[in-house]
Order: C-alpha cells, then sequence, then structure tokens
C-alpha cells in the first residue's frame, strides 16, 4: 500500500509539472511543433553566425574563451533556461569564436569544408537515432551501409568475399586493422585462439612496419593492443616522402636477424603532413613475398578512388589485406565518418562476438545482418547516411571535382613558392598538402624554425586565415592542406602575403 502511494505521488507531481517532459521528442503534435519551431531558430542563428563572420577565427585568446565558460554555473537554476537563452550564451561562448573549416582560408588541418545535403542527412541521423549494431535498431539503415560498404569495396578493387563497416575515424579503422594483423599471425602459427586465450610469449617480438612519416595513430594502436609502441619499426622514405621499398627489404631482412617477427606493414596512401602515397604494388610484393599481413591508410587519400584524374595514385590498393578510408576527409563529410574494409570477410572471426540480446547465432544462422560482428564499436550512429545523401544528390563526379580542385590549388602554390626566392619548398604535392618555409634572408636552421613559429602563431592570433606548421627532421615548416573547392588562387596569394608581412613583423622585433 505505502508503495502504491509513493507512486501515485510521483505521477502526479509528472502530471502538474510536465515542463521537462514537453522536451522528449515524441510522436504527437505538441513534440513535433517544439521540434519545427527548435530547429528553425538554430538554423536561423547559424544562417546569421555565419553571415556575420568572414574569417576563419577571431583571434580572440585562449583565456578569453575559457573564461566565458567558467562563469557558467551549471546547477545555478535547476529547472533549465529557454532555447533563446541557451543559443544566445551558445553565441557568446561558441559561435563567436568557433573555427570556420568552410572558410576559404582555413587551410590548416585536415578539416574538410561539409556539403548541405551531409547536413540534411545529420537531422534524420540525430533526429531518429536509428543504432547500427543490430538489425532490429537499424532495420533499413542497416541495408544502406552494407551498400555503401560494397560500393567502396567495388572503388578498392577487392574481390566478391571482401567486406568492410563504418567506423568513427582513422585510428580506429587503423586499430582494427592492426588487429586483424595480430590475430591473423597468431592463428596462423600459434596453436591458440588469440580471443580466448591472449597473445604469445613471442608476440613481444612482433613488429609492424610503415614509412618514417606514417600517422601516430600506429603507435597508439600497438600501444593499446598489447604489442607496445616499439613493435613500430620506421622504414626511410625517399626525397619526396614515400616509403623506400629497398629500404623496406633491408629492414625486413634486419629485423629478422634480430629474431624479431615482422608480421606487418603498413602502407600510406596520403601522410598527414605531405600527402605522400607509398608504393602500394610494391609493397604489396614484399609483404606478399614474406607472407606478411598488408594494410593502407588511405584516410587521405581515399577520396582519390572515385577521381578519373587521380585514381591510378593508389595502384595497388587492392592488393591489400586491408584498408582505412575517412570519409570525412577527401570524401567531404561531417565528423565523424570513416570505413574499415577487408579483402576478406573471413576476417571478421577475429572480432566478433556473440550477445544473445544482440546478435545470437541463431540470429545469425537465419542471416540477420546484425554488424555489431564486424565492429570493435557496439553502439554506432548511423553515419553511413550522410555519404547516402551525398552520393545521390551530387554524385561521384561532382564530388571527386572538390578533391581535384584542391589538388590544382596545392600544385598552384607549390609553384607559387618554388618561384620565388624567399620561401623553400622541400617536396612535390601529391595531393592537396604543401610543406615549405619562409627563408627571407640566410641564416642557420634555428632562426628559420624561429621566424615560421612565430609567423604561425601570428597569423592564428590575428584569425584572418589558419595555417599550421610540423617539423620535419626536427625543423620548423609550415603547412598548407587544402581541402576547400572554394579556395581560390587569390586566397592562397593573400594567406602567402600574410605570411611575408608577420615575417618582416618578427624581423622588425628581433
Amino acid at each position: 500500500m505505502e508503495a502504491q502511494e509513493k507512486l501515485d505521488t510521483i505521477m502526479h507531481e509528472v502530471i502538474i509539472d510536465n515542463t521537462h517532459h514537453k522536451h522528449v521528442f515524441s510522436n504527437n503534435i505538441e513534440s513535433i511543433g517544439i521540434y519545427k519551431k527548435s530547429m528553425k531558430k538554430a538554423i536561423k542563428a547559424i544562417g546569421n553566425h555565419l553571415k556575420e563572420r568572414n574569417t576563419p577565427f577571431t583571434g580572440n585568446s585562449i583565456s578569453t574563451i575559457k573564461k566565458k565558460i567558467d562563469n557558467i554555473h551549471l546547477e545555478e537554476n535547476k529547472k533549465g533556461k529557454s532555447l533563446d537563452y541557451v543559443l544566445d550564451e551558445l553565441k557568446d561562448i561558441y559561435l563567436d569564436d568557433c573555427i570556420h573549416f568552410h572558410n576559404p582560408k582555413y587551410i590548416a588541418h585536415l578539416n574538410c569544408p561539409i556539403l548541405t545535403p551531409t547536413l540534411v542527412a545529420e537531422a534524420f541521423i540525430s533526429s531518429l537515432n536509428s543504432s547500427m549494431d543490430t538489425y532490429d535498431q537499424s532495420t533499413g539503415g542497416t541495408f544502406i551501409e552494407l551498400k555503401l560498404v560494397d560500393w567502396t569495396i567495388d572503388k578498392l578493387g577487392y574481390p566478391e568475399n571482401a567486406d568492410g563497416i563504418f567506423t568513427s575515424g582513422g585510428t580506429q579503422s587503423n586499430m582494427m586493422g592492426l588487429l586483424l594483423a595480430r590475430d591473423h599471425y597468431i592463428k596462423k602459427h600459434y596453436a591458440i585462439d588469440p580471443k580466448m586465450d591472449g597473445i604469445p610469449a613471442e608476440a613481444s617480438k612482433f613488429r609492424i612496419l610503415c614509412s618514417e612519416v606514417s600517422h601516430f595513430s600506429l603507435k597508439k594502436n600497438l600501444s593499446l593492443l598489447g604489442l607496445g609502441q616499439n613493435a613500430v619499426v620506421p622504414v626511410a622514405v625517399d626525397p619526396d616522402f614515400k616509403m623506400n621499398v629497398s629500404a623496406l627489404k633491408k629492414v625486413i631482412q634486419q629485423q629478422k636477424d634480430l629474431g624479431n617477427i615482422p608480421i606487418a606493414i603498413v602502407g600510406t596512401a596520403g601522410t598527414t603532413d605531405f600527402g605522400s602515397i607509398d608504393p602500394l604494388a610494391e609493397i604489396a610484393s614484399v609483404a606478399n613475398e614474406n607472407d606478411i599481413w598488408f594494410h593502407v591508410d588511405a584516410a587521405y587519400g581515399g577520396g582519390l578512388l572515385i577521381s578519373n584524374l587521380y585514381k591510378e595514385k593508389l595502384d595497388g590498393i587492392e592488393l591489400s589485406d586491408s584498408v582505412t578510408i575517412d570519409y570525412h576527409k577527401t570524401f567531404y563529410q561531417p565528423v565523424s565518418s570513416s570505413g574499415f574494409f577487408m579483402r576478406d570477410k573471413s576476417f571478421v572471426d577475429y572480432i566478433k562476438y556473440h550477445s544473445d540480446y544482440l546478435n545470437s547465432k541463431e540470429q545469425e544462422d537465419e542471416g540477420i545482418p546484425n554488424m555489431v560482428k564486424k565492429s570493435i564499436q557496439t553502439t554506432r550512429r548511423f553515419d553511413a547516411l550522410k555519404l547516402w545523401f551525398t552520393l545521390r544528390m551530387i554524385g561521384t563526379e561532382g564530388l571527386s571535382s572538390y578533391m581535384e580542385k584542391a589538388i590544382a590549388n596545392a600544385q598552384f602554390t607549390a609553384d607559387l613558392l618554388r618561384n620565388r626566392d624567399d620561401f623553400e619548398i622541400i617536396h612535390k604535392p601529391e595531393i592537396s598538402a604543401v610543406v615549405f618555409r619562409y627563408t627571407p634572408f640566410t641564416g642557420n636552421e634555428n632562426s628559420y624554425c624561429e621566424i615560421n613559429s612565430y609567423i604561425r602563431k601570428a597569423i592564428f592570433n590575428e584569425g584572418k586565415a589558419i595555417i599550421t606548421s610540423t617539423k620535419v627532421y626536427n625543423e620548423v615548416f609550415l603547412k598548407f592542406t587544402l581541402l576547400n573547392p572554394l579556395t581560390t588562387p587569390k586566397d592562397i596569394e593573400e594567406v602567402i602575403d600574410l605570411i611575408v608581412y608577420h615575417g618582416n613583423e618578427y624581423s622588425l622585433k628581433n
């Protein structure tokens, strides 16, 4: 009786004060009305913000931005605020200073401007909140993702027996490639099941070979996989920062002579700094000769697969055992949207697990496509829908033209800098990254490092453009990552003028 009275009291309070419950999205008329009004206000706020800002950043300091957030006390009003209040607040603490990747003078990191069809898709993804782990949480979404997996497999040139899954990003996709490489080797050479028994003692001798300019996620992932960062063996690159195949062969033999066990080679199709693409076909041949796994990190360069002009740059990718592709880079998708692909679907066994409430063996026997078995995630967003909208509304020809324009911009930049006496460019751009430094005087390497570090910081703090810097053999260089098809040669020239301006400013101060 007492329990019933407590329940009645709780329900009475819910009925009297349903202020918060109106925000629970449902199919009733009031909820749909609130959703429409809220989305309209949000879109208006975003639109107004985009019209007000014509620079990629405001230049406000870290302390100024942090102080705005610090001054907010989340518990000050337990009843909550109105949407209008929160949007006004958001303008002050986030919108006013947020980085604009879509600005044509944002040419820093691998952040692409996004396509309008993907924003439409995001409304469906968030509002309906499908989870892609099982069919009974996603239904048609499962088959949309599978269709896009098959589409990508076809572009890769993989056999019909290949498979894949959407992931959160390149780091996760690379982890899956290394996980499969590790367990594939163990299953072939040891009488244990790594899923059940763990890794053998000899795993301390496992080695992964990659170019010396490969992505940091390889070391990070090998640490997580229990092999340690020292399992990564860097291979020398040629003057264009591509893996040197002769050096690769020597390193493999050296590792064997040391008693170590090379289990995989990672080729990079688009290094983060240089956009360099390793000689994939030659590496595949070396991997085949040594009977070891070949993974390709094409997080950056994957977009070349749909370009009639440049797809041959990825020749040999079809010979790999697994591939990483980030759609949220050169396919112009919002974060996050990535994919992992394997040439043989039987490799799924290395990561497959059954849970009676998700993907029981009975369901698998019935042919129900529960994709949790292919993923190291359980709950996953329906990120594939963004790519679906893009391909249906823009098509591969339109989509590839954006990347092709970015490559043209990189070639323009390289030619421009090469013909100037006050700049040094150290590679021939393969995709859309250009690494260079400002060298207005005859000086030592330290002075060049100092002036280029100053330039990068000064440009960011000014806010008119955003570029980035990197280190090449411990020396500071500037870097453009050109992904925006709306960036023009005039924009590039104006950013170079900013570099010269701040370089002169540094010289006057020193």
